[in-house]
C-alpha cells in the first residue's frame, strides 16, 4: 500500500473516530421479554382506577462525547378504553434549545394473546395543549391496533445540541403511574458533576450511585405516583420528579453551601463586569438621549425606552453557523456591541441597562433569579441552574424598584411574572447577596370591562365595550401574541369576549390595540351584540347580572384534587354595565347584593335600577399564590357562591 493511500486510510479512520464520538447511537437491541401476567393484567391495585400504567421506563443519557444523546426505552399496559389514547406517543422538545434529532424509533403493539403490531414509522411534529396554562410542542407518533388490555412499547435515541451537558436530567414523573424505572448517565469526564433531585424521589428509592471505574452514575426506582394534569396547578417542571445534574469546570465540587453560591455569585458579577466593561460607546450614547435637567427617575426611563427598542434575539428562532455567517452577524461580547449592532438576548440588554443607569449616575444592581415557571429555589441544592433568569434593581428616591427591559413588552417598573415573589442573588464582587422579589397584588394586574348597551324589546343587549388589561394580564396576551399577525391577534381579541359571555356573542373589534407596545395598559374595543339576553315570563322578563361569568363558571368544580393551587400572578377583574331599557320599561326587583370579601379572594355582585336603566357592577379579586391542597375544599365552596351569585337575575316590567 503506498503512503498516500496509507494517510487516506489513517485520515478516515480518524474521522469514524471522531465522528463517532460527536454523535454516536444506540443500536437497536431488540426487545425485553414481557412477563404473561402482565400480558393478562387488567388492573393494577396501587394505581386503582388508572386508564394505563407504565410498566417499564429506561433512560440512558451519555454526556461522555462532544454531543450528549439519550435511549428512551418505555412499556405501557392499557387498562381501559380511556387508556387507549396513550398510542399517541407525545415526545416533548423545545426546537430552540435542543434542536431535537429523533432517531432509532422502533414501536410494537403486544395483544393480551401475545400477537404483535409493528409500527409503521410515521412521525410528526404538533403543538400539544393539555390545560389553558400548559403546552408545548412535540414530536408525535401512533402505534397501531391499540385496545383495552394490549400493551405498547418504544424505543428511540435522542441527539441534543453539542455540549448540551448544563440541561442533562433525568425526568422520572409523567401523566401516569411508572411501576418499574431504570436511569444511567455517562459523565463528562473532564468536568466534576453533582446531582439534585428538587422534588425528591419515590418512597423507598436509593439515591443515584457512581461507579468508582466507569464513573456512570445510575439508579433504579419504582412505583412513581402519576402527575395529572389540572388546572390552576403549579408548572409541572416545578412539581415533577427528577434528577438533576449539573458540572463544575474547575473540577472541585464544593460542598458548604455559603461557599457554593458565593464562588457562583463572584463568577457571575465577574462576566458581567467584563462585559460592561468599557463604556465609551455608553456614554456617547448617554450624551444624545439624557439631559442635564432630567431628574433621575426620568433617566432611567429614557434608558429603559432606548434599550427595549433593541432587537431581543432571546425570542427569536436559533440560528445555525450558516445563518450567522450569510447574515453577517458579528458576536456580542460587551455592552458596546449590543448599542453598535442594534441586538442583544434578554441578559446582555438588562446587563447593558445596567452599564447606562451607572454611567449615568443611578444605582443599578443585576439580579439573578430562580423562575418559579421551571423552579422552586433551594439553596442547599448545590445547583447553579436553578438562577437562570436576569433582572436588575433600581434604586430611585430611596425606593427600590425591580425591573426587567431585556424581557419583551415589560412595562418600567413590573416584572415577567416567573420572576415575582422568587429568590435570587444581587450580584456584587463580594458574591452578591440574597434577595426576595416582591410580588404585585391584585390592584396591579385587572382586566376592566365597562359596557354600555340597550336591551330591545326581543331581549337583545346592542352596544359599545371597552376592555382594558392592566399590568401583568396585558403583559401575558402581548407576549401570547407577539408571533401573530393582524387577522389572528384580531381572531384572537374577539374570542376572549367570546369566552367571557355565556350565550351566542356577536362581536367585532372597532380600535387597535397596542400589541407591540411596553405600556401598562392594554385596551380594546368592541361593538356588541348578545341576543336573547332577556327572557320574557308572562308580563315580566328576567335579565342575568353576570354578563362576563362564563369564565368562572366550571372553575374548580371537581371535588377530588392532587395537587396544590397555583396562580400566576393576583389579579381582578371589575365588570361595569349599563343597560338602557325600552321605552315605558322598568327594574321590578334586583337580587341583594352580594360582598363574599376576604383577604385571599373576594366577590362583590350588586344590581340597581333607576330612570330607565339598569346598572350592574361585579367584582371577582384573587389574591392568591399557592395554596395547599389541604384547603381546596374552602376555595371551591367560594367559587360555588361565585357561581350561584352570577346566575341570579333582575326582574324587568316591560311597559304597556
Amino acid at each position: 500500500m503506498s503512503r498516500f493511500y496509507k494517510l487516506v486510510l489513517a485520515a478516515l479512520v480518524c474521522f469514524v473516530l471522531w465522528f463517532s464520538s460527536v454523535r454516536p447511537a444506540f443500536a437497536f437491541d431488540g426487545w425485553l421479554p414481557i412477563p404473561p401476567e402482565d400480558l393478562a393484567m387488567t388492573s393494577y391495585p396501587k394505581a386503582p382506577g388508572a386508564a394505563a400504567i407504565v410498566l417499564f421506563r429506561k433512560v440512558d443519557r451519555d454526556d461522555a462525547g462532544r454531543a450528549p444523546h439519550e435511549f428512551h426505552y418505555e412499556r405501557i399496559k392499557i387498562l381501559t378504553e380511556e387508556g387507549r389514547k396513550y398510542a399517541d406517543v407525545e415526545i416533548p422538545f423545545d426546537r430552540l434549545e435542543v434542536a431535537l434529532n429523533m432517531s432509532g424509533l422502533h414501536g410494537r403493539t403486544i395483544h393480551p394473546d401475545g400477537s404483535v403490531v409493528e409500527f409503521d414509522g410515521k412521525v410528526f411534529d404538533k403543538t400539544v395543549v393539555k390545560t389553558r396554562d400548559y403546552q408545548y410542542t412535540a414530536r408525535t407518533f401512533t402505534l397501531p391496533d391499540v385496545h383495552a388490555g394490549s400493551i405498547i412499547e418504544y424505543q428511540f435515541n435522542l441527539d441534543l445540541n453539542e455540549n448540551l451537558i448544563f440541561s442533562s436530567r433525568w425526568t422520572l414523573s409523567s401523566e401516569l403511574y411508572t411501576r418499574d424505572a431504570k436511569f444511567s448517565l455517562k459523565p463528562y469526564p473532564e468536568f466534576g458533576v453533582r446531582w439534585s433531585w428538587p422534588a425528591g424521589l419515590p418512597d423507598g428509592t436509593a439515591p443515584p450511585k457512581i461507579d468508582s471505574l466507569s464513573r456512570a452514575i445510575s439508579m433504579e426506582t419504582h412505583n412513581i405516583p402519576a402527575l395529572p394534569f389540572e388546572e390552576f396547578m403549579s408548572p409541572r417542571e416545578v412539581l415533577t420528579m427528577r434528577v438533576e445534574f449539573s458540572y463544575d469546570s474547575s473540577g472541585g465540587l464544593e460542598s458548604d453551601p455559603a461557599k457554593f453560591w458565593r464562588a457562583f455569585g463572584k463568577k457571575r458579577n465577574g462576566a458581567f463586569e467584563s462585559f460592561i466593561g468599557r463604556r465609551n460607546e455608553v456614554q456617547a450614547e448617554l450624551g444624545t438621549l439624557l439631559s442635564p435637567s432630567d431628574s433621575p427617575e426620568a433617566k432611567a426611563r429614557k434608558i429603559y425606552t432606548r434599550v427595549q427598542l433593541l432587537r431581543n434575539t432571546s425570542y427569536e428562532r436559533g440560528k445555525t453557523e450558516q445563518e450567522v455567517k450569510r447574515n453577517k452577524e458579528k458576536t456580542v461580547k460587551n455592552a458596546g456591541d449590543v448599542l453598535k449592532q442594534g441586538f442583544g438576548d434578554s441578559q446582555q440588554i438588562d446587563w447593558l441597562f445596567v452599564a447606562m443607569a451607572r454611567s449615568a449616575g443611578l444605582d443599578a444592581v443585576p439580579l439573578v433569579l430562580a423562575a418559579r415557571s421551571r423552579i422552586a429555589l433551594n439553596q442547599t441544592l448545590l445547583n447553579s441552574n436553578q438562577l437562570d433568569d436576569d433582572a436588575i434593581r433600581l434604586k430611585l428616591d430611596g425606593k427600590e424598584i425591580y425591573l426587567d427591559p431585556g424581557c419583551k413588552f415589560v412595562p418600567f417598573g413590573v416584572l415577567c411574572w416567573p420572576d415575582t415573589g422568587v429568590g435570587g442573588l444581587a450580584l456584587d464582587r463580594d458574591g452578591g447577596s440574597w434577595i426576595l422579589t416582591p410580588l404585585p397584588s391584585s390592584s396591579e394586574n385587572t382586566i376592566t370591562r365597562k359596557a354600555d348597551l340597550k336591551l330591545t324589546t326581543e331581549g337583545t343587549l346592542e352596544g359599545v365595550l371597552t376592555v382594558t388589561y392592566g399590568g401583568l394580564e396585558a403583559l401575558q396576551l402581548r407576549q401570547g401574541q407577539r408571533e401573530a399577525d393582524a387577522t389572528a391577534r384580531t381572531k384572537f381579541a374577539e374570542d376572549l369576549v367570546h369566552e367571557a359571555i355565556p350565550v351566542g356573542v356577536e362581536v367585532s373589534l372597532t380600535n387597535k390595540p397596542e400589541w407591540s407596545s411596553s405600556a401598562p395598559q392594554l385596551t380594546m374595543e368592541y361593538t356588541l351584540r348578545v341576543p336573547g339576553w332577556a327572557a320574557g315570563t308572562g308580563h315580566r322578563a328576567l335579565v342575568g347580572l353576570a354578563l362576563f361569568g362564563e369564565s368562572e363558571k366550571h372553575m374548580f368544580e371537581r371535588a377530588d384534587r392532587v395537587t396544590n393551587v397555583y396562580f400566576h400572578f393576583n389579579s381582578r377583574k371589575d365588570d361595569d354595565v349599563t343597560l338602557a331599557l325600552p321605552l315605558g320599561w322598568k327594574v321590578a326587583t334586583t337580587p341583594l347584593p352580594i360582598n363574599q370579601d376576604s383577604k385571599a379572594v373576594g366577590y362583590m355582585l350588586k344590581a340597581e335600577g333607576s330612570n330607565g336603566t339598569l346598572h350592574l357592577t361585579r367584582t371577582l379579586r384573587t389574591d392568591l399564590f399557592i395554596l395547599d391542597v389541604k384547603n381546596y375544599g374552602a376555595l371551591r365552596q367560594f367559587f360555588e357562591v361565585v357561581r350561584t351569585g352570577d346566575e341570579q337575575q333582575a326582574v324587568l316590567q316591560p311597559g304597556s
